[in-house]
Order: structure tokens, then C-alpha cells, then sequence
């Protein structure tokens, strides 16, 4: 009986938490970024995309980080479109593939 409780424990938990997640950030380092309004336009735009989990944007250091939810990602060139498009210059981005 304990083997079979055992057996049945081991196969409901081994499609409970699946074999890997991969998530991802990307860091994009941004000219133009000044005021806490800048950094509210940002949050909004990158809130609005389904893959994006969390928006963080460091005003100091002109950084935005986004975190992608599991298995999703905006490519760099949608990252740059975005950016661009709510006035702003991306300077580089780090999505731990390299630099663009």
C-alpha cells in the first residue's frame, strides 16, 4: 500500500511542476528617461503586452526592466518600436543574448 501511495504521490506531482520554466528579462537602457511621468508612460505601454509579467524602470540609472511571463518575449526590435514610439531612445538592450 505505502508503494502504491508512493508510486501515485510521485506521478501527481511530476505533471504538477513541469520539468523547466524558462523566463526571461530583458534590461533596456534608455536616453530620455527623467520624471516619475516617464516612467508611468513606460509601465503603461509594456503593461499592455500579453507576454510581459512586470515593468520596472530605475530613473536613476535610465533603466527599464521587463520580465516576461513563462515561455514569452518581445523580440529587440519590438522593444525599440515601443520605446521609440513613446518618445524615448533605446541606447542598448541586454536580454542575456548578447548586446543589440
Amino acid at each position: 500500500m505505502k508503494f502504491t501511495t508512493f508510486i501515485l504521490s510521485t506521478l501527481l506531482l511530476s505533471f504538477a511542476v513541469p520539468a523547466y520554466a524558462t523566463t526571461s528579462t530583458s534590461i533596456v537602457h534608455v536616453n530620455g528617461l527623467v520624471c516619475d511621468f516617464c516612467a508611468r508612460a513606460i509601465e503603461k505601454v509594456f503593461g499592455q503586452k500579453t507576454e510581459v509579467e512586470a515593468v520596472k524602470v530605475d530613473l536613476d540609472q535610465k533603466i527599464i526592466t521587463l520580465d516576461f511571463k513563462e515561455n514569452q518575449k518581445l523580440d529587440n526590435a519590438t522593444i525599440t518600436k515601443l520605446v521609440t514610439d513613446a518618445g524615448y531612445n533605446v541606447v542598448s538592450i541586454d536580454n542575456g543574448e548578447g548586446k543589440k
